[in-house]
């Protein structure tokens, strides 16, 4: 059985593609809008809420804060936990936040933010800025 020798493709960059699947879309000078009635889509990284006066919510339900060293190697961390129904992604952008103000590192772990060392201050003052009312929790 003898083989077709395929013919190779250069991969050096030098020609062009043959097709485009977007040259169709070149001609069109401006692409025309939706429906009239289609709700408008609003990209945001973090949707901050707001009450109903339209004013930033500065009430949005008490996070508790302590400081651990069980199970860690002698090592201090800094736990925020018992945060109100919010999404995971908005928990790693505070922990952005957090880290960025430590200048430490930290994650999100089981829905509670676990910055390393003992900046319960920082990370106070960091849930006081997003609307949250922070507790010292523990002894």
């Amino acid at each position: 059985m003898a083989r077709k020798k395929q013919q190779r493709i250069p991969t050096d960059g030098g020609g062009s593609l043959t097709q485009n699947p977007f040259g169709a879309l070149d001609g069109l000078a401006v692409l025309p809008d939706g429906p009239e009635d289609s709700p408008k889509v609003e990209s945001s990284v973090g949707p901050e809420k707001t009450s109903k006066r339209g004013k930033k919510n500065k009430n949005r339900g008490r996070v508790d804060i302590i400081r651990q060293t069980a199970h860690r190697g002698g090592k201090t961390v800094t736990v925020a936990f018992n945060f109100p129904p919010i999404g995971e992604a908005e928990k790693k952008e505070l922990t952005k936040k957090v880290q960025k103000d430590c200048s430490t590192g930290g994650t999100v772990k089981e829905g509670r933010i676990e910055i390393q060392g003992d900046k319960r201050e920082e990370v106070k003052r960091v849930l006081i800025e997003a609307g949250f009312k922070p507790v010292f929790a523990g002894g």
